[in-house]
């Protein structure tokens, strides 16, 4: 049995233990660290774990120096995650770890300082890089078929993005912005699929939609304006047909006062071999015009797919050929790429297989997205390196 001890059981952590139990993986959840006491034994029971098997602790040390693991899941609300995945690093054991890894510079540095001194193996959430679609991107780029990628051109625009200004994550204090919170991931896929290191940075952002003059705290319940906000509950059943019915929703006015985060941003990034990737997200499209994956171009052919259509082309630029792959991933989270990180996570605490998502990768694209951030901050180049100030230094 796989002895797993959990430090924020949020609804990203329930979804990846629910695949443990799909896996048939001998998990067994032995101790929870989490405020909110009722809130996640709800949870638990409802994934189908005995609730008599678990340990509950409002104090992850106390957890930690109690409970004999074999390893640690960090899901905890983003400015958690680094000091929590310290705490982890400290004792050594197996961990997965939400992104970002860090939010800020500080907690960037402290994290790299604790992982120098661990043995830990950590696994981070970047089940993009793991999807099969990336896997076969990756396999193309590596066989040469269209020659070394010299340019890339990558996109996010989310539709769902009414979870960044309606509910907590419209708390900056807790996102610091949409680079570090969304574009974490992207960064890390490109990273990996180009194989070199990224060097300078510049970035913009705007918000244009999701900013007003609505009172700080209203909420969708308790507004008036139902028919004419198109983020309202009504709407979300009405027009888009996101819910089954009109119902109370316990969302936050997107256009108050004291709605945070950008709503689109754009970076431009140098690679050590002198290529340059053009990134963009957007967080006000909608339905189909949800779009996320990336062109890469060599001299020889281009490579484009995009994890909403589920499908990678191949265009061959001095032949007459294109190939078309599809994927069935309907029944899979981020493109069939959580299964595989759930299934890597427990192969690294049995000591079976590296982590295919190291903490090294999450790091090093926390890094880009600080310092995107404060480029689009300062309308300034920023070199993507380490420093004690936590501002500008060499590696």
């Amino acid at each position: 049995m796989i002895r797993v001890g959990v430090v924020g059981y949020g609804a990203r952590i329930q979804s990846l233990t629910d695949l443990m139990q799909r896996l048939r993986s001998g998990v067994e959840i032995v101790a929870v660290t989490d405020i909110r006491d009722e809130q996640v034994k709800q949870r638990l029971q409802a994934g189908g774990w005995d609730l008599a098997d678990i340990a509950f602790y409002t104090d992850a040390d106390k957890m930690l120096d109690a409970e004999r693991l074999d390893g640690v899941m960090v899901g905890t609300r983003c400015s958690m995650h680094a000091a929590m995945a310290r705490k982890v690093l400290a004792r050594n054991l197996p961990l997965y770890l939400e992104k970002p890894v860090a939010t800020n510079m500080q907690d960037l540095l402290e994290l790299r300082a604790a992982a120098a001194k661990s043995s830990s193996e950590v696994v981070v959430s970047f089940p993009l890089r793991l999807s099969p679609m990336t896997k076969l991107a990756k396999e193309i780029i590596d066989s040469g078929q269209v020659g070394t990628i010299e340019h890339a051109q990558a996109w996010n625009n989310v539709p769902y993005g009414g979870t960044y200004y309606q509910n907590w994550y419209r708390d900056e204090n807790e996102t610091q912005g949409l680079f570090v919170q969304k574009a974490t991931h992207d960064f890390d896929y490109i990273n990996y699929l180009l194989g070199t290191q990224p060097r300078w940075i510049c970035a913009m952002s705007s918000k244009q939609i999701f900013k007003g003059d609505r009172p700080a705290g209203l909420r969708c319940d308790d507004c008036q304006e139902t028919d004419s906000c198109l983020e309202s509950p009504f709407h979300l059943y009405y027009t888009r047909g996101k819910r089954d019915r009109v119902e109370p929703s316990g969302l936050m006015c997107a256009f108050a006062a004291d709605t945070g985060n950008e709503d689109s941003g754009s970076a431009l990034i140098e690679y050590a071999n002198g290529m340059h990737v053009c990134y963009t997200q957007n967080f006000f499209a909608r339905n189909k015009a949800g779009k996320r994956g990336a062109r890469l171009l060599g001299y020889k052919g281009t490579i484009e797919f995009d994890w909403y259509t589920a499908e990678l082309n191949v265009y061959m630029h001095h032949i007459p050929r294109a190939d078309t792959y599809k994927f069935d991933v309907s029944m899979a989270g981020h493109g069939g790429g959580d299964v595989i990180l759930v299934d890597n996570f427990l192969r690294v605490v049995q000591g079976k297989q590296p982590s295919l998502a190291p903490l090294s990768a999450g790091m090093l694209s926390a890094l880009m997205c600080l310092k995107a951030k404060e480029s689009a901050a300062t309308k300034t180049f920023q070199e993507i390196a380490y420093a004690t100030d936590g501002r500008s230094a060499t590696n």
